[in-house]
């Protein structure tokens, strides 16, 4: 480097340190192109993972050949769960995913925060927490929880609100230590509202902490206008091939689902999940082509 660009350079680095120096909020609208990707939830294919008649490695080939950019493989499917997968299972699935090209977009596991017992309720904890270690091992920024399986309302609600919160400032410590997002889904459960969302993760006041936007559970008259109201705390998503109106099953929109996406600030992945497929190994490519072609054009 020349001695007058050398001194250019330098005199420039205070500018550029400035710059940097600004933090970039949370809330702040970040605009530009938006960027998706379409991945696939892992539980399209629950029963062929399950009787294992797909292996992990084999779904990942699929996702590469049917063209999804990534893979949602929730920790179920590995075979210590609930325990702690062996690294080299973890590592395994991680080092074909990136040979085949494929993201890993999120991870997930069941667990229950509505319990007043402490032992019970630190079991559920325990999970979590040991989940988020292997989420960051795998490299899936998301990991998939719950809050409670029942719906309730009044005092009721107060209590396992209360149960639920303690648990997840439990949970958001060791996720935002790991740099691990936690995404409580809305799963027709505690949560069936975008505004109920809205309430427990807003009390939380986390980074680490958002939705995982289940566009097939709000219970409402218009659930698009609920997935719109609970867009702006999605981290992640499952996009169905159907959601509930009145509590009917109804084939989704998914050119009125892509507008609400397109005209909100989310980018990044947008899993997909298809529920009670007789042949996932046909059927989700034809749904994946739907998703796409509404989304990204």
């Amino acid at each position: 480097m020349s001695s007058i660009n050398r001194r250019n350079f330098i005199t420039a680095l205070p500018a550029i340190s400035l710059v940097r120096a600004v933090p970039v909020s949370d809330n702040v609208p970040m605009h530009g192109a938006q960027r998706f990707r379409i991945s696939l939830n892992a539980y399209s294919f629950n029963d062929m993972l399950m009787k294992k008649k797909i292996s992990k490695h084999e779904l990942l080939e699929f996702c590469a050949n049917t063209g999804f950019d990534a893979v949602d493989m929730t920790g179920y499917y590995f075979s210590s769960y609930p325990a702690t997968p062996l690294d080299e299972e973890i590592f395994t699935f991680k080092r074909q995913a990136h040979a085949l090209g494929i993201e890993i977009s999120g991870t997930g596991v069941r667990n229950e925060f509505s319990y007043s017992d402490r032992s019970a309720l630190a079991k559920e904890i325990d999970t979590v927490l040991r989940w988020v270690e292997v989420a960051a091992k795998m490299g899936a920024p998301v990991l998939r929880i719950f809050t409670a399986k029942q719906y309730a309302t009044g005092e009721e609600r107060k209590k396992v609100n209360e149960n639920i919160r303690y648990a997840l400032h439990k949970c958001v410590e060791k996720a935002a230590a790991f740099g691990i997002v936690l995404g409580i889904q809305n799963h027709n459960d505690f949560l069936r509202t975008a505004a109920e969302c809205q309430e427990l993760i807003e009390s939380i006041n986390s980074k680490w902490l958002g939705l995982v936007l289940d566009t097939g559970n709000f219970i409402a008259d218009d659930p698009y206008e609920e997935i719109r109201k609970a867009v702006p705390l999605a981290v992640n998503w499952q996009v169905k091939e159907k959601l509930l109106v009145n509590g009917v099953q109804t084939p989704m929109d998914l050119k009125r689902l892509s507008s609400i996406i397109q005209s909100s600030n989310y980018k990044g992945n947008l899993p997909i999940e298809t529920l009670g497929m007789n042949d996932p190994l046909n059927e989700v490519p034809v749904f994946y082509k739907k998703v796409k072609r509404a989304v990204l054009g």
